[in-house]
């Protein structure tokens, strides 16, 4: 039987310089390209403004982690939680329905909740069902 390397650690990124991944570094050259441009078109106070906000933006993409993944994921996830309807109901009778204008209409069941009260010699026998692993059936006192 042949045998196959697993791969290990799949969820690390790849270091390029340092402690800096790939995805950080290009982040980085993408903010410093823009922050070149704003240095020859703005004059220095508005481009001091501009750097910093570009700067502080770059950062938080690319070192900020929610719940262990970084911050690009939960800015897509935000987006479209605000794009799609709030509420969703499955009925598996009727389908997914995706059209904000489909009018979906769920009759709720009453359901009373019973109280069952179990008596001692109940529980006993229940007790002993499971001490026997399902050999002993209970009640008729037969054995499997």
């Amino acid at each position: 039987m042949q045998q196959f390397t697993v791969p290990q650690f799949i969820d690390v990124e790849s270091k390029i310089i340092g402690p800096i991944t790939t995805r950080q570094f290009l982040i980085f050259l993408g903010a410093a390209i823009i922050i070149g441009i704003s240095y020859k078109i703005f004059d220095f106070a508005l481009f001091l403004t501009v750097a910093i906000v570009i700067f502080a933006v770059a950062g938080t993409f690319a070192f900020l982690k929610i719940n262990g993944r970084p911050f690009h994921f939960f800015v897509l996830n935000l987006i479209q939680t605000w794009r799609r309807p709030n509420l969703r109901v499955w009925n598996h009778i009727l389908g997914f329905v995706d059209s904000p204008d489909a009018v979906i209409v769920i009759k709720e069941e009453k359901q009373i909740p019973t109280k069952e009260v179990f008596k001692s010699s109940h529980l006993a026998d229940l007790a002993l069902v499971v001490d026997t692993k399902g050999r002993y059936r209970g009640g008729d006192d037969e054995q499997v």
